[in-house]
């Protein structure tokens, strides 16, 4: 009983620093990018992306290295499927979203393609290196892509002008240089807590990694891209509310999995391709229709019905993940 206390506290404390310090390790990013030139679009698109999605990635590491390799894959699928369910689908249920920019819209049908690529990559049940290899690669295509969009985007896109102002408070390159470090430095010991955390409560109720990871471990990690999301659209920065989640999700595919593949490579659990991955990219496709909103001129909106229904879906398949780990 005293060790699952343990168990319980150190997962608890894990997901509150992994959001503290992923925070101060994406200021500290920032504007030590910011001080060396780096255009403020570059920066939200690529550095900032990278910075919400490093709880899972150190997660996913951690995880792999330890031989839980279902915790780092359930981490990611289960990450996405929090970003669009839970974050875009109850903040747009708290406030409606608009997406105007032309950038985002570009971003749409690349998160759709490496969605149904990286399912081709595991369709034989397998996360390999080789996989790994190519996520990984796939990744450094898409930022260097990312990069040559930022700097092709017109200044006068909506999301360059909301970037420039969630990123006008400057710290000096040494400030900035100490928060990315301490950042950096706490992130992998909150990681190492966490996993250490979800396995013994694992173990503990004889549930598996991959369920953990779809559930604790995806929401806690989602926790830093609900609270951003919130602040955002509050502040009528609707645009970087919808990038963070296209960023992050792309991160999650490519970075999460392809670290698991190159550090701990092995097999997929069948459920985790039969029942989850189909609602991950379920949840792609509706965000693909209803925040791209192609089918007719005009920003695209994500409306409260429409809120409702994500943040339902994704309440829905956790309670089912719930019910069948104990029906089980």
């Amino acid at each position: 009983m005293h060790t699952m206390l343990f168990f319980i506290l150190a997962t608890l404390l894990g997901l509150a620093l992994l959001g503290w310090s992923a925070d101060r390790f994406v200021t500290g990013a920032a504007s030590l990018a910011r001080n060396l030139g780096i255009s403020t679009l570059i920066i939200g698109l690529t550095i900032v992306a990278f910075g919400t999605s490093a709880p899972e990635m150190l997660v996913s590491a951690m995880a792999a290295w330890q031989g839980n390799s279902g915790l780092a894959i359930g981490n990611a699928i289960g990450s996405n499927i929090a970003n669009v369910g839970l974050v875009l689908g109850l903040t747009a249920l708290l406030i409606p979203l608009t997406v105007q920019s032309n950038t985002l819209r570009r971003e749409f049908p690349l998160l759709l393609v490496v969605t149904l690529g990286t399912f081709a990559l595991l369709w034989d049940a397998q996360l390999g290196r080789i996989d790994g290899i190519i996520l990984v690669a796939g990744l450094f295509m898409i930022i260097a892509w990312t990069v040559h969009l930022a700097r092709q985007t017109k200044t006068d896109d909506p999301i360059t002008q909301e970037m420039q102002e969630e990123l006008a408070a400057g710290l000096s390159t040494r400030q900035a240089f100490w928060l990315l470090l301490s950042g950096l430095i706490l992130l992998l010991l909150a990681s190492r807590m966490l996993v250490w955390g979800a396995v013994g409560i694992a173990e503990h109720f004889g549930v598996s990694d991959l369920v953990i990871g779809l559930t604790i471990v995806a929401i806690g990690t989602s926790l830093p891209e609900l609270a951003a999301s919130i602040a955002a659209v509050r502040k009528g920065e609707d645009d970087i509310a919808v990038g963070n989640i296209v960023g992050s999700n792309l991160f999650n595919l490519l970075a999460v999995l392809g670290i698991a593949g190159l550090i701990g490579p092995g097999p997929v659990d069948a459920m985790a391709l039969s029942r989850d991955y189909p609602l991950m990219l379920g949840m792609t496709i509706m965000l693909f229709i209803l925040a791209g909103d192609f089918h007719k001129p005009g920003p695209g909106r994500i409306v409260r019905w429409e809120g409702a229904a994500l943040f339902s879906a994704f309440i829905g398949y956790q309670g089912w993940l719930v019910y069948i780990s104990y029906a089980g």
